[in-house]
Parts: structure tokens; sequence; C-alpha cells
């Protein structure tokens, strides 16, 4: 059922002073270790998501019951407010945007993204005035019951066009986004760029700049308001499983045994 206080604690966090950090997680003892670690909000991750199916991300080989699950086991097994990365809204027209919102309300998240992506690669993101109404129609549902991050991927999807990336989001603020979010910008100048242009609505950066990573300081000090990371402690944790194997195959077998205890982990877990 819709939990009320996930979705009031979520927007309270965005009016607070300075920027917060959401990371991502993408199963249950994730989420518990992120909560035991100090956060105060988790998101999913759709790449974590179809890349423990066995599937690839973005290309509608994730389903949407599949996707708010994963996010509703997050908030389940941590307490936190969680935001869904529900990638297009799960269909290309602005009703298939409205349903997943209403999906997400269900489930009891506290958050969800829509993107202005096509799930195809020939044509990856939608005109101008589709991606808006996409958004509008994400809105009049969530309005008043959960976050909605109105999210432009031109940068992931090499159209390097600020002043286009900026029309977006401004647009998608106008007709309803509470968060606007546009990942992979180029460096600082452009963040303080899209910061400006959609205030006083708050702004969701991907870890930083494609320039480098700064510090949470200097991100907050350019206005930005909540980071997330993305598929990114995923593979993290990826990379332990590598090495780990590197070591395995080379005989030794302690790599196998180092990590978190199962104890440790099992203790945050719900009984």
């Amino acid at each position: 059922m819709p939990d009320p206080s996930a979705y009031e604690r979520f927007r309270a966090l965005h009016a607070q002073p300075g920027a917060f950090v959401m990371p991502n997680a993408w199963d249950g003892a994730s989420a518990a270790l992120l909560r035991r670690a100090g956060f105060a909000a988790l998101g999913s991750s759709s790449a974590a998501i179809a890349f423990a199916m066995g599937r690839q991300d973005g290309a509608h080989a994730v389903s949407l019951a599949d996707a708010v699950a994963n996010a509703r086991l997050l908030g389940q097994v941590s307490g936190l407010p969680v935001n869904g990365d529900l990638e297009d809204g799960f269909g290309p027209d602005p009703e298939h945007c409205a349903e997943t919102v209403e999906a997400a309300i269900e489930a009891g998240l506290a958050g969800l993204g829509i993107e202005d992506t096509t799930a195809d690669p020939r044509h990856p993101i939608h005109s101008f005035d589709r991606a808006v109404a996409r958004i509008r129609s994400a809105a009049e549902v969530a309005r008043g019951s959960i976050l909605l991050t109105g999210r432009t991927d031109n940068f992931l999807h090499g159209r390097n066009d600020l002043d286009d990336t900026i029309r977006r989001l401004v647009a998608f603020a106008e007709v309803g986004a509470d968060v606007l979010y546009a990942p992979g910008l180029p460096d600082m100048a452009a963040i303080r760029a899209v910061v400006q242009a959609v205030a006083p609505k708050p702004v969701n950066v991907l870890i930083g700049p494609r320039s480098g990573a700064v510090p949470l300081a200097e991100l907050a000090a350019a206005g930005v308001k909540r980071v997330s990371l993305g598929g990114a402690l995923y593979r993290r944790a990826m990379l332990g499983l590598v090495e780990a194997a590197t070591a395995l195959r080379d005989g030794d077998l302690a790599a196998g045994s180092r990590g978190v205890p199962m104890a440790e982990i099992s203790a945050l877990l719900p009984r």
C-alpha cells in the first residue's frame, strides 16, 4: 500500500539546505547496508536490475512490474524513501507514463524518474513536444502523491546540446516535474547553467560532471540538491567479484572468503 510518510520524508530532503546523496541499491542486502551507512533515501537502478536478470538496460527488457517490485523491496527492507528508476515510463505514449506513475504510487514509492528515451537506438530521444507531453501526463497523476523527476538523456546518447537539454528541463518543470535531471553533463559550468535555468526546483546530478569527480560540497555550492549514483555501486560490487574471481582462478582460495560476514548482513534484514 502507498506510504504517505515516505513521500513526505523524501520531499523534505529536497527542501533542506545543501545537497544529499541518494545511492542506488539493487537488492535487499545492498539496501540494508546503505541504510546502516546512514543514507536518508535510496534509488533503484535500471541497469542493476537488468544486469542481475541477464538482460540489457534501456531496451524494454525488464517489465514495469519487475522494476516496481525491485524498488518496493528496497523500501521494505530499508524503511527508507525510495526513488524508482523507471526508465522511459515503459512505453512511448503519455498514457504509459501515467500508468507507470500509478503503479509506483500503489507500490509505496516516494519518487520516480521518467526519461525522454525511446529504447530505439536509431532514434534514442523523443521529440521535444512528445517528451513534454509525457512528463505532463506523469505529473497529472503524481501531484501530491509521489515526487516526479523529469529527465533528459541527451548527453548519454551523444546529443551534446546543452541548449536543448535546458529547454527540455525547463519545459518539464513548467508542466509539473518536481525534480530535474540530465545525466552526463560535461562540466560544472553546464551543471550551474541547468540549476539556474530551472530554479527554484531542485536538480539531481549523476555523481558529478563528466570532466571529473568533485566534492559534494562543490556540487552543493553550485546549487545541486540531490546526487545519485545510477549503476555505479552495482558496478563497484561487480569489480570486487572480478578481482576475487581472478584470484580464485590463480589458486588463491582465500580470495573467495573475504567479504561482509553473512551474519552481519542477516542481522540487518527483517525477520
